[in-house]
């Protein structure tokens, strides 16, 4: 991919502009939800002590904080490509700890966990935006004299 396709940035002005800067907001508060998630679910529900897989909570959740800050403020194709991965990256453990016979790292996980449907959603929903968001950034730009 080249350089200058990764750091396309959002059209300047007009309807495109301002629904390319809504999808990288939208985008950026639901990758930092995700992130809210794991964090409660490691201080308070108890995945701190989860060996392997409180760690990793963590980092999900410290992450997927600068991860979202760095979405809504920079708003170019490669944080939004970042952020997709975040997303699919998440969903990918999930899915490999409640199917695997032995779960991740030993834990097995279940769609019956708290937040765990609701975690998900929000991921396909933070890939969705994302791809929406990068795809306006590369979108053709009208000139305003035509």
């Amino acid at each position: 991919m080249r350089a200058d396709v990764l750091a396309a940035r959002p059209a300047q002005r007009g309807p495109l502009a301002a629904a390319t800067i809504l999808a990288f907001l939208v985008g950026g508060l639901l990758v930092m939800w995700t992130a809210y998630i794991h964090f409660v679910l490691w201080h308070s529900v108890g995945y701190r002590h989860i060996h392997i897989i409180g760690p990793l909570f963590v980092l999900q959740a410290v992450s997927g904080l600068v991860l979202g800050i760095l979405v809504v403020l920079v708003r170019r194709v490669w944080v939004a490509i970042g952020g997709i991965g975040f997303a699919v990256s998440t969903m990918a453990g999930f899915l490999l700890s409640v199917l695997l016979p032995n779960g991740l790292f030993n834990f097995k996980e279940s769609w019956l966990a708290p937040f765990a449907k609701q975690a998900f959603g929000i991921e396909i929903a933070t890939a969705v935006v994302l791809v929406v968001a990068a795809a306006l950034c590369l979108a053709p730009q009208r000139s305003s004299a035509s």
